[in-house]
């Protein structure tokens, strides 16, 4: 099987369940981004110092394509196999993010990424989430999505939030906070 069809050279692909739609449609669009999103937290899979966090980033990894998935298929069509999103991959970013902030001092400030290039990965990867994040309500507004897709994708913001900051952490790198000019 060839990687090249041809049939999307009129600037139209098909949705999981048949129907053509052009590629600016907003559904192709959050699918679209949410593979983005993927590449992204398969960079930060492959730093060393995300080793010992490779297969939470992996499960990450799987629940985008089962995002992606859903937002490929036609609304309606509920006959197209394809793997759900549950409230336990919710549940497990949570503890997570509880973990890692148990060792993190308050947050008090505003941080500004970067003062590494892999927290600053982790900060590329969140605003990537939360552009797909938006995407999602965008399409939300003209047809049905799963509300556990944007709550997936709100908590997973978080979790990258914060991964970044332990990262720092853990590398010794002092975060820097935002200090707005007087008026």
């Amino acid at each position: 099987m060839k990687i090249y069809t041809k049939t999307g050279d009129t600037g139209t692909t098909s949705l999981l369940g048949g129907r053509r739609v052009l590629k600016s449609n907003l559904r192709i669009d959050a699918y679209g981004t949410v593979d983005e999103l993927n590449s992204f937290i398969g960079l930060l899979k492959d730093q060393e110092i995300n080793k010992k966090r490779e297969d939470l980033l992996k499960e990450v990894q799987d629940r985008l394509f089962t995002i992606g998935a859903t937002l490929a298929t036609e609304p309606g069509k509920e006959n197209v196999k394809r793997p759900d999103l549950h409230e336990e991959d919710l549940e497990l970013l949570e503890k997570e993010i509880d973990l890692m902030e148990k060792d993190l001092p308050e947050l008090r400030n505003f941080i500004l990424p970067g003062g590494h290039s892999v927290v600053s990965f982790c900060h590329l990867a969140r605003t990537v989430c939360r552009r797909t994040e938006r995407c999602v309500i965008a399409l939300m507004e003209t047809e049905p999505v799963d509300e556990i897709i944007v709550k997936y994708l709100n908590r997973l913001s978080d979790y990258l939030f914060v991964l970044g900051r332990l990262i720092a952490q853990e590398l010794g790198i002092e975060e820097v906070t935002w200090k707005p000019r007087s008026f």
